[in-house]
């Protein structure tokens, strides 16, 4: 009785363990069971099988002069090579491996979760039984291993397994009208082996077949056979080949050329149409062309998997055809053949392991006379044939495998709704805030990441260190700096001819009448600025700012500071209420700039939709998404939903804060101390047409602020950056930071969306899908940083679950409709 088992490894990775295994026992045409269970992670049998191949491959290369290797490149890409195996390989070592393996995987699939499958098999298995095992699986490591070592296929000697892709299809196929079996032989480079073996077998294989050579054919004359109009049964070759990473598998047609599958697709697609059933490579390596071979629904392909010497793969090709032409099942000729090759492993180890089967489970595999007589696999169905004996020569009709119906693919428009759906979910959630700290951490990161820029040599900035204090014109000082100090300092400066000064340092109280003549420069001079702070209701009271400064010369210190105390917002103008001690519209920073700017020409205005300019920049403003237009006026207050900023008080005029690292973010302009000005020791130059900033840095001031680049920086560098941030704009065109409009968001992180769900649309395999989502991570991570250089500030971290989601959800889709599609099947066959 012919029975066919189809286990489903869709779910996992030998790394990480399949949770569902499912498996299905189909007896003849009618009955059909399925079993689940589960298999744990393997990673020793991957380390093992590793070993095991380098073993193999380090044996044959020391014997590849004497024995002709039909292989391209003998050692592994992905296998790193201790120079001592090379000298102290030896077969009785490499057979401890081979029985460790085969001990390894008996124990996987003898673990508790899958023992339950296991012993339903054999409750409804004979060992008369001729048994076809399927493996469906995309994971390229369960398609290397030796499942025929399995304890089960020594249990049941007429079982025998082959791998199959979990999405297939039937072929089309219009059969072809010869009378003979019609073989196309491609007899490839034979440089170092002997491939006229090959041809003397298949020369005098039967009378009923009809063999077409090839002999180091041209690309354009394999072409032209493969779109015979006659057909061709079986598409034979031998010579030198190669797979890399198991997926795509290059075939030597002569000693030049070299191709893939791809390459010959649409001819190789047209001869399947045309009948081609089998295909042999009786070469190296074979993994990867079967994988090529599965897209384009090819019935059965026999390929080798690892390299294989000139006679291991002559005595399996004669023994094949001997056992497939006297019409032993096709499963059943290359059990016996591939068993047969053991009587060869005192010379080649592991002769026996190298045939595979690959198998579209949508098709039938015909026996010899159904390839002679071209009977239609499709046009009845024996109502006993599962009853017959094997080897059985009477002619008769099948059908093909009962396996479940084609798997089922997702569609792209499927696709498209998923992406839709996550990008609606995402933008959601970042509407209420649930990304913004991830989005603010990332923001850090890129800044961090930015080179450095040079110093703005249009800013001093005159430090109060903890050394500063002990300065004997200190002696006397209420606050951070004395009269005397003050008075001295602005002296020396003046004569210097800045273009503004910038006291950063709040004094709240008049001039001591002693120093008349610093009261009297303080109210006079045009170019001196001092600061204040506002109140906030139930929160500070504000400081008052010096009373000798008129309102027009005087700037707000308050900054717009997120959790954390990290600095990322320019706050520029505010409107304080009427019960503030600090009554001033500006920040001193942006008193500075302007003041700066207004001496170079350039005036301050705000644009229709209240917009702050200055020339021809135009400062966008930190706002909610649910104001349109503000009045020309400083003053805004709402909950802010500007790019990763979703919960903030975005209350006065705000901007990002770009800041200059140069080479450090502290470091923005050049800095002298209050000594060093009080002692003569500064470059006049240093201080002429310059912004002159005055305020503290010692740490007990306790003025400091972090930033995004995860240090802290004093008060006065801040104003610093923003002052340089403002001149910078305007004076050199240097970007400030910016975000696209709601809509424009939504679309990057929908076209995001739409990438991951494209891969895994495309990529069937686990592995790779993950592969070409890794890459398709770093190009996103690699725009997103770019862009910021020039001032764009992109969505990454929705961008970023747009990728993982969406395709994490296709793929779950996908397995989804395939476990529905397996259970319905099982449904109809019971």
């Amino acid at each position: 009785m012919s029975k066919l088992v189809i286990f489903n490894l869709v779910r996992g990775t030998l790394q990480s363990g399949f949770p569902l295994v499912t498996v299905q026992l189909q007896e003849g045409n009618s009955h059909s069971r399925q079993f689940q269970g589960s298999l744990p992670a393997a990673p020793n049998i991957i380390d093992l099988y590793r070993r095991w191949q380098l073993l193999y491959d380090l044996i044959y290369e020391a014997r590849s002069i004497n024995i002709g290797l039909r292989h391209f490149q003998l050692i592994d890409e992905d296998i790193t090579i201790d120079e001592s195996d090379v000298t102290h390989v030896s077969d009785a070592e490499f057979y401890d491996v081979c029985e460790e393996l085969q001990n390894q995987i008996d124990n996987w699939l003898d673990t508790e979760g899958f023992r339950n499958i296991d012993r339903q098999l054999r409750m409804r298995l004979s060992p008369d039984d001729e048994v076809r095992v399927i493996i469906q699986t995309e994971d390229n490591q369960l398609r290397k291993l030796p499942w025929h070592t399995w304890r089960f296929f020594r249990d049941y000697p007429q079982a025998e397994v082959g791998l199959s892709p979990i999405e297939f299809e039937p072929g089309i196929k219009a059969r072809n009208s010869a009378t003979t079996v019609r073989i196309l032989a491609i007899l490839g480079d034979s440089t170092g082996i002997d491939v006229e073996a090959d041809k003397k077998l298949l020369s005098n294989l039967s009378s009923d077949a009809e063999t077409v050579f090839l002999v180091e054919p041209k690309r354009p004359e394999l072409d032209e056979q493969l779109w015979d109009k006659q057909g061709w049964d079986i598409l034979f070759f031998a010579g030198h080949s190669y797979s890399t990473d198991g997926e795509t598998g290059h075939i030597y047609i002569n000693s030049t050329d070299s191709l893939t599958i791809t390459q010959l697709r649409n001819a190789l697609k047209k001869a399947i149409e045309r009948g081609l059933q089998l295909a042999i490579f009786n070469s190296c390596d074979g993994l990867g062309l079967a994988q090529q071979l599965d897209d384009l629904h090819i019935p059965q392909i026999i390929v080798m998997r690892l390299p294989v010497p000139d006679r291991v793969a002559q005595e399996f090709l004669k023994r094949f055809l001997r056992g497939f032409a006297d019409d032993k099942s096709f499963y059943l000729a290359v059990r016996e053949a591939r068993e047969q090759l053991q009587g060869l492993e005192s010379d080649f180890p592991c002769a026996s392991w190298l045939p595979v089967i690959c198998q579209n489970p949508a098709e039938v595999s015909p026996t010899w006379k159904e390839l002679r007589g071209k009977t239609s696999c499709d046009s009845a169905v024996a109502p006993n044939l599962s009853d017959r004996p094997l080897g059985s020569s009477k002619r008769e009709h099948r059908q093909p495998l009962p396996l479940p119906p084609k798997q089922p693919k997702v569609n792209f428009k499927t696709v498209l709704i998923i992406s839709f759906i996550v990008t609606s979910l995402l933008m959601g959630l970042r509407w209420l805030g649930k990304l913004q700290v991830w989005e603010l951490q990332a923001f850090d990161h890129l800044m961090r990441l930015r080179p450095p820029e040079k110093q703005d040599n249009r800013i001093l900035v005159v430090t109060v260190t903890e050394e500063d204090f002990q300065l004997k014109e200190q002696q006397q000082r209420k606050g951070s700096l004395s009269d005397l100090a003050l008075m001295r300092l602005l002296e020396k400066l003046e004569t210097y001819q800045p273009r503004a000064i910038g006291l950063d340092i709040y004094r709240d109280f008049p001039v001591d009448a002693k120093y008349a003549e610093l009261a009297t420069r303080l109210r006079q001079s045009d170019r001196f600025f001092a600061i204040c702070e506002v109140s906030e209701a139930n929160q500070k009271p504000g400081i008052a700012p010096p009373p000798e400064i008129p309102r027009e010369r005087q700037g707000f210190s308050d900054f717009a500071v997120d959790p954390g105390r990290i600095l990322r917002r320019h706050l520029i103008a505010m409107q304080p209420s009427s019960t503030s001690p600090c009554t001033t519209p500006y920040a001193l920073n942006a008193q500075l700039a302007f003041h700066y700017l207004q001496s170079e020409g350039i005036s301050v205005g705000y644009t229709q939709q209240g917009e702050l300019q200055l020339g021809k920049v135009v400062f966008r403003q930190l706002r909610s998404r649910s104001v349109s237009i503000r009045a020309a006026s400083p003053v805004g207050e709402g909950e802010s939903h500007t790019g990763g900023y979703q919960q903030i008080d975005d209350n006065g005029y705000q901007i990002l804060l770009n800041y200059r690292s140069s080479p450090s973010p502290k470091e923005v302009a050049e800095q002298v101390s209050l000594k060093d000005v009080l002692t003569g020791k500064v470059n006049p130059d240093a201080v002429k047409n310059r912004i002159i900033l005055i305020g503290v840095t010692a740490d007990s001031a306790g003025d400091n602020f972090f930033t995004p680049y995860g240090n802290e920086m004093p008060g006065v560098i801040v104003h610093a950056q923003m002052v340089s941030q403002i001149l910078s704009a305007v004076l050199d065109g240097r970007p400030l930071l910016w975000v696209l409009p709601f809509w424009g968001e939504v679309f990057w992180v929908w076209g995001w969306s739409c990438v991951g769900g494209t891969i895994a649309w495309r990529f069937r395999s686990i592995p790779t899908c993950g592969l070409a989502s890794g890459v398709a991570l770093l190009g996103l991570y690699g725009v997103c940083y770019c862009l910021l250089t020039q001032g764009c500030w992109l969505p990454l971290v929705p961008s970023v679950f747009a990728v993982i989601v969406t395709g994490g959800s296709v793929v779950a889709f996908r397995l989804q409709r395939i476990q529905s599609s397996v259970f319905e099947s099982n449904l109809s066959h019971d």
